[in-house]
């Protein structure tokens, strides 16, 4: 049973998603609009991968998002990337400006980017990524092929504003990720880390598909309050926080 303090089935905005300028993708970023307004989501953030992934999107990509009107569909359409982490030294394949001028950015470790290594490294990329002040999330981080020291990097997370992850999508399709995530879920509630609960939707058809990841926050009674996309304006005054962008 849900009380006032423990996330609710639908949040109001997902804030991973991907169109057909990742090729891997199936839908355009209309379509994605359209069917987040079908859903009744009031905002979405288009986080395309960035190109150093083979199917990428380019980085001119990031830089002409600013031509694109902030709603469509009725939808407050973020502008994003998905920057793919090199190395275990924090680097991202977006340039500082794109970084910097973009609404959202989420670091994510890819295999095709670079090959996993060890907890210690894992972990040593994920404090110096801490360091960067234009990201905003840690993506999927419970991939169990990065796993890194949980205890000592989320509180560094918090420390430094940056949002954990919990990818819904990885539940089914990255191997150790569900126990995982629950173990990252529970410790952001133990040190009052704020998370992102987001689909990492492929196609318009799941966007907003967050039911593993939110049935799982409520098992452990994670606290609404430390969802930072639970609404519209909770999502909003987080980035005015961040990156002083008023996008309201």
């Amino acid at each position: 049973m849900h009380t006032e303090n423990t996330p609710q089935a639908l949040l109001e905005t997902d804030t991973h998603t991907h169109t057909v300028a990742s090729t891997h993708a199936f839908s355009t970023i209309l379509e994605l609009a359209q069917y987040a307004a079908k859903k009744g989501l009031k905002g979405i953030a288009v986080t395309d991968h960035g190109p150093a992934i083979p199917d990428g999107a380019h980085e001119w990509h990031f830089g002409s998002m600013r031509t694109l009107p902030p709603y469509i569909e009725g939808v407050r359409v973020l502008h994003g990337v998905e920057a793919n982490i090199m190395d275990y030294e924090g680097t991202l394949d977006i340039c500082e400006r794109y970084q910097e001028e973009l609404d959202w950015v989420i670091a994510s470790y890819h295999d095709p980017c670079c090959d996993p290594g060890t907890v210690e490294q894992h972990t040593a990329s994920y404090l110096k990524v801490a360091e960067n002040p234009h990201v905003d999330v840690i993506g999927h981080s419970g991939t169990g092929s990065y796993r890194y020291d949980y205890e000592k990097v989320i509180p560094v997370f918090k420390a430094k504003g940056k949002l954990v992850e919990i990818n819904s999508h990885s539940f089914s399709t990255r191997k150790g990720a569900k126990d995982n995530c629950r173990d990252i879920a529970l410790l952001c509630k133990k040190y009052e880390a704020p998370i992102v609960v987001n689909s990492d939707a492929h196609s318009c058809f799941v966007i907003g598909d967050l039911q593993d990841a939110m049935s799982m926050l409520s098992d452990i009674g994670f606290p609404s309050e430390l969802i930072i996309n639970r609404t519209l304006e909770s999502l909003a005054d987080w980035i005015f926080k961040k990156r002083g962008r008023k996008i309201l």
